[in-house]
């Protein structure tokens, strides 16, 4: 019989004691790490890739527990939320995948109700989304795994992961560098989207509908600080496109999506031109840092060549900034209220009168890749 490997997710170390020596006591099962944050139990199970992950209900409760919970379905690991009576907490944001269902258990459950879940939970095999592209780099081992290698897995024994993967980023700059996709030659279309709650998933439902060679994409996600890489990393494992978090001046590629999410600045174009984006260390725009107002009202000098589009999320951020982009000549988009888990920001801009057409999530990609064959002349753009 094959052990099935189990992390430990809580910032509560009485609770991850009582977690890991529950897990112990199953034959069928071990505790491979125990972490205490989302941040370093992103990076374990992107690198151990466990059979199932118990999470506080603390974490789960957290808004950047969304790129969590996207990275669990598109691995297909299973997840259980532990919760503690009479604690009232954010309700886990699930999304609309069919593998993104919410499990929960008292804290205080009997070993065996643990154990009856977590067979149930993981009676089938995994069946992980395959990537759209090899990481070739990929880690084998956790940053602390010398630590434990030949000794018994008990919870003395066991490190609580606290180093913060970097290889990830350094692989994907490489392969970045190394395909030396075009720069835009001023009259290339150009891709904006804006998204919050909600996001991660309709963000993987476009932007894997994208070619590898696609026009260059910007986008800003909302997320909590210092997620961004996590987001970026997410959605690169699973686009054809190279995805980067957008880190100060950087070239406007064709083949590459920037992403400005859990940093502390603005990500806008740099300049009239339009064939370089940089982040600006500024106050939030519209309630956030970075701020989608911020991105779109950067493009209206190059209005004419910018499709954008608003997905998902609460509050109007995005709402002025996209009908300032309508009236210079963008194409704009609004994801319809039926796809949407949020229906805040499209409805705002749609209210505004910000938006040339409202579709469902699912068509969202065709129509923001519709003008790639248009051939959009500099004559056309707005100067400031």
């Amino acid at each position: 019989m094959s052990v099935k490997s189990v992390v430990i997710a809580t910032p509560d170390a009485a609770q991850r004691k009582r977690l890991g020596l529950v897990v112990d006591r199953m034959s069928e099962f071990e505790v491979i790490a125990q972490t205490g944050d989302l941040m370093n139990t992103y990076n374990v199970v992107e690198e151990r890739l466990p059979k199932a992950v118990l999470i506080a209900d603390v974490l789960a409760g957290l808004a950047e527990f969304e790129v969590m919970r996207a990275l669990f379905s598109t691995l297909d690991i299973r997840w259980l939320v532990v919760t503690v009576p009479n604690r009232r907490l954010r309700r886990p944001a699930v999304g609309g995948s069919p593998r993104s269902d919410l499990f929960s258990i008292p804290t205080d459950a009997p070993d065996e109700v643990y154990e009856r879940q977590l067979r149930a939970l993981t009676r089938t095999g995994l069946n992980p989304r395959p990537a759209a592209k090899p990481n070739p780099l990929r880690p084998t081992e956790t940053p602390h795994s010398h630590l434990t290698r030949g000794a018994p897995t008990t919870n003395a024994t066991r490190p609580l992961i606290t180093t913060v993967k970097v290889q990830d980023h350094l692989t994907r700059t490489s392969r970045a560098s190394q395909a030396d996709p075009r720069t835009p030659l001023g009259r290339d279309p150009i891709i904006l989207i804006g998204a919050s709650t909600g996001g991660v998933d309709a963000l993987l439902a476009v932007l894997t509908r994208f070619p590898q060679d696609c026009p260059p994409t910007l986008v800003v996600q909302h997320t909590g600080s210092g997620f961004g890489e996590s987001l970026a990393s997410l959605l690169d494992r699973q686009c054809l496109p190279n995805v980067l978090l957008a880190n100060g001046p950087m070239p406007l590629r064709r083949g590459q999506i920037l992403v400005g999410a859990g940093i502390r600045a603005h990500l806008v174009l740099d300049g009239r031109a339009a064939t370089r984006v940089t982040t600006v260390a500024d106050g939030p725009v519209a309630g956030h840092v970075p701020s989608v107002d911020r991105l779109f009202l950067s493009a209206l000098p190059v209005a004419p060549r910018v499709s954008a589009a608003l997905l998902t999320g609460m509050g109007r951020d995005g709402a002025d900034g996209m009908k300032a982009l309508r009236l210079a000549g963008a194409h704009t988009l609004a994801q319809d209220e039926a796809s949407c888990v949020v229906y805040g920001m499209p409805r705002a801009a749609v209210e505004l009168g910000g938006v040339d057409r409202v579709l469902p999530l699912k068509k969202i990609a065709e129509a923001l890749l519709a003008r790639r064959k248009t051939n959009v002349g500099p004559g056309r753009e707005v100067q400031k």
